[in-house]
Formats: C-alpha cells, structure tokens, sequence
C-alpha cells in the first residue's frame, strides 16, 4: 500500500494504516469500557447488552452464578400469535405456564377490526349483502342469509319457492365446504398432514361450483334481500349430484385415515372437555354446544327457509371434548350431502327473486326497452329502497353455531343500528376453560376445535 498524499494547509504528512493494523486499532472509551473476555468476571460477562447474555465461549462457570431453576411459585407467560399458523387466523392468545402445564389462557382479539357493522350503516339495504359476506369470510353465504332475512322481515317481503330452496342449497353445500376446511386444518394442526391436501381438495369441487353460480369462489354478494343474484345455471343438478358422490365416497376415506388412527385419537380424547352448563353458560352454539349434549340446532328449533321440509339428523355428542367436536363436524357433512341431495330433488320452479319494482332491480335486457324498467333501476341503485321503522333479529345455523343479524330501521333506506352476533366471537371464550390444566399441544387441539374465524370475531 502507498503512501497516502500529503493533505494541504500546512498538515503533517501520515501514512495510511494497512488492513491489520487497522483490525487492531482501538479506541478508548474510558472507564465505561469493557476488558476483555478474558480479563473479565464471570459476573461481568453475565450482564445483558442489547437482550443478548454475554457468556465467554470456552469459560468454565460456578453453578452458583447462575439461577437456572425458578422457584416452585414461578410462573411463565408464553404469546402463541397473533402470526402463528395454528390461531387459525390473526388471534393472539396468551398463555400462562408453569413447567408445562397451562394454568390461564387469554385469547386476545382485534387485530382484525375493520369495522364492518359500522359500514354496514352507512349502506343502503341492497348494498349490505356485498359488507356482511367478509365477516366470516369461509361460509359467507350465512352471512348474506341472516342479513338478508331480517331485512325482509322489517320489509314483510314474501319470497318465491325457488328463491327458498336455492338459498338452503347454497348454504348446505357452503356448510360442507367449510367443515371440509376444518378437517384439513385440523389435521395438519395435530400432525396428520395428507388431510391437508385432502380436505383442500374436496372443497375446490365446491368453491367450482360456487363461482360457476356466482362468479365468485368466495364473498358472494348472491344471496340478497328479495331472493338471490341469479339463477341455477344450466346443469346444476350434475354438479350437484357429482359434488355428493364425490364428497360422499371421500368421507368413507376420512373415516379410515382419521378416526381409527392412534395418535390424533390420543391428541383429542379427553382434550379440552367441557360440560353443558359452563357450554350454556359461555353462550356457546354450534358443534361446541352439540359436543356436551345439548341438542340445539336453529335449523330445527327455530325453523327458517324450508328446513322443516327437509329430513336431517343434529349430531350430539356427550363428552364435551375435542374428539366430540372432530366426530359431530364428519357426521354434519354427511348430513348435509344428505340435505343436499334432497333440495336438488325438490327444488320447484318459478322465479329466484321477488318480483318488486321497489325491491329489486328489473331484468337488464328490460333497461334498453322500457323507460320505466330503466327508471327503476336508476332510483334502486342510487336512492335504495326505505324501510318502515322497527327493528329485526333472524338467526341462522352457520357451520359454528348461531350467527344472528340484529337490524334497525329508522324509516329511511339504511339500516339505523347494523349488529352482528357472530358465532366465532361467543365460542371463543370457551379456550380458557378448555386448555387449563392440559398442555401447549392441547391449547393447539382446542383452538382448532373451536374452528373460529377471525373475521367473524373483530368484524
């Protein structure tokens, strides 16, 4: 290396430093600086800089220094989430151990929030449906009914045969698709990850079906108040009839790969029980509540659609736990493959939406031949439709319980007070009791067996 050139202004000439000496250069801090490791104490070296201990490599070190065993009243809290792929979603929930044993689980909540029943006030009534099917955003066909059918019941709005039998067929096939869902995520949650790919698999023969209905493979906007979007397209009976033999067959499969085997029994058996009264107690509905013995199902005690017409069995359990929950959510397909199978039979024929100027859009081919199909439309889309004052609750059976739409109308065409009793969010207070006393492998089981959708939760 050359010498570096002489600087101006009467400077002394210096030399550059090569590579080494530059390495060995040191600058001195004073009496805040460090020794060297081996110039210092092991107390030293144990002082934490930046969350990181400073341990010599090499160093031998007295047991005494170092207080490797906490106290029997010690305890730890642990956060899985709110990224961890197991919280089904963004929850944090956090945890409180001692050696491995959970004491307190918290599931902490909001980090989700869009505000969508907020929103949902700020809409007029037809444009609701397009909000309310994000909210739990794997079976948003629930969503857009419980919305739809309190508005209607503010509007005293009759709807066609066909528009009733195609929503319970939308629905159905929506509640396979999202227990499909769960048994994949689930699987891969307790290790058995071929159901992964297996359960995804099935449910891309729904989601088909879906956007060759709607356009759309999720968050719909085709169940909307008066009726439906559209109709059945050409062909849906075989669609229909492929999907339940498929589905059907497949389940068989499940069965052979999921229930007898050793190692997920074990994970679930005993798993996060719990009894009907604190079930009762918490609110909770759905597989959670059918797993401890109460046998409620808004499908058949507060019937809506044509569900009195249809033969369906509630799967109960009687232990509560999550092994119950895993068995109610395989037979509740087989249920509905068997509902399924019955609206495709009965579906009647007629008109998919009420025929209400007032209420609901004129055919498009009727804009360019009709001033007043072209006048409606314009006031329906721009003004919306007024809604006489009161005020409306229609629950629903989605695939996690009851899922509930409260709606106010103040006389104009948005909804005063837009409220959203979201299954998820009810359900979710079941952890704590679930998980005390098991372990971290049990807090992952009884999330999952609770199937909750965070977007249901922080709406």
């Amino acid at each position: 290396m050359t010498d570096a050139p002489t600087g101006g202004g009467g400077g002394a000439a210096r030399g550059a430093l090569s590579l080494d000496e530059l390495l060995k250069a040191k600058t001195s801090e004073g009496a805040q600086e460090m020794l060297a490791r081996q110039d210092s104490t092991v107390r030293e070296l144990r002082s934490e800089v930046g969350g990181v201990l400073r341990l010599p490599e090499g160093v031998d070190i007295d047991a005494s220094d170092v207080n490797y065993e906490a106290p029997d009243d010690e305890t730890m809290i642990l956060n899985l989430g709110p990224s961890h792929p197991s919280t089904h979603g963004v929850l944090r929930v956090m945890v409180e151990i001692k050696g491995e044993q959970v004491l307190r689980t918290k599931p902490v909540i909001g980090y989700l929030h869009t505000g969508m029943e907020k929103t949902g006030e700020e809409l007029m009534f037809h444009q609701g449906s397009t909000n309310v099917t994000r909210m739990d955003y794997l079976s948003p066909f629930f969503n857009e009914l419980a919305y739809s059918l309190s508005v209607e019941k503010l509007t005293g709005t009759t709807l066609p045969d066909r528009a009733v039998w195609i929503r319970m067929l939308m629905c159905e096939l929506n509640r396979i698709s999202s227990h499909l869902l769960w048994l994949a995520t689930n699987g891969a949650d307790l290790g058995a990850l071929n159901m992964l790919v297996y359960g995804w698999r099935e449910r891309e023969l729904v989601l088909a079906f879906f956007e060759k209905v709607t356009g759309l493979r999720m968050n719909h906007n085709y169940i909307r108040p008066g009726g439906v979007a559209a109709d059945l397209p050409d062909g849906w009976r075989d669609d229909v009839d492929a999907i339940c033999d498929v589905v059907s067959r497949r389940m068989d499969e499940y069965d052979n790969l999921l229930t007898g085997q050793p190692i997920l029994q074990a994970r679930m058996d005993g798993v996060g029980a719990l009894d009907a009264a604190t079930a009762v107690g918490l609110g909770l509905t759905g597989p959670l509540l059918r797993s401890t013995g109460v046998s409620y199902d808004v499908r058949r005690d507060f019937p809506y659609l044509a569900y009195e017409a249809v033969d369906f069995d509630v799967i109960v359990g009687t232990g509560g736990d999550c092994w119950d929950r895993f068995a109610i959510r395989m037979n509740e397909i087989r249920e509905s493959l068997k509902i399924v199978r019955q609206v495709a039979k009965a579906m009647p024929a007629g008109d998919y939406r009420v025929q209400d100027k007032k209420l609901t859009p004129p055919p498009r081919n009727r804009i360019d031949e009709s001033m007043e199909a072209l006048i409606h439309h314009f006031k329906l889309f721009t003004e919306g439709f007024r809604v006489a004052p009161g005020d409306a609750y229609v629950p629903v059976e989605s695939p996690r319980g009851e899922l509930g739409c409260y709606v106010v109308s103040d006389g104009t065409s948005r909804p005063y007070r837009l409220h959203v009793r979201g299954p998820s969010f009810s359900n979710l207070q079941a952890l704590a009791p679930m998980a005390r006393g098991g372990f971290i492998p049990d807090v992952i089981a009884c999330i999952s067996s609770i199937d909750p959708v965070l977007g249901d939760v922080d709406r």
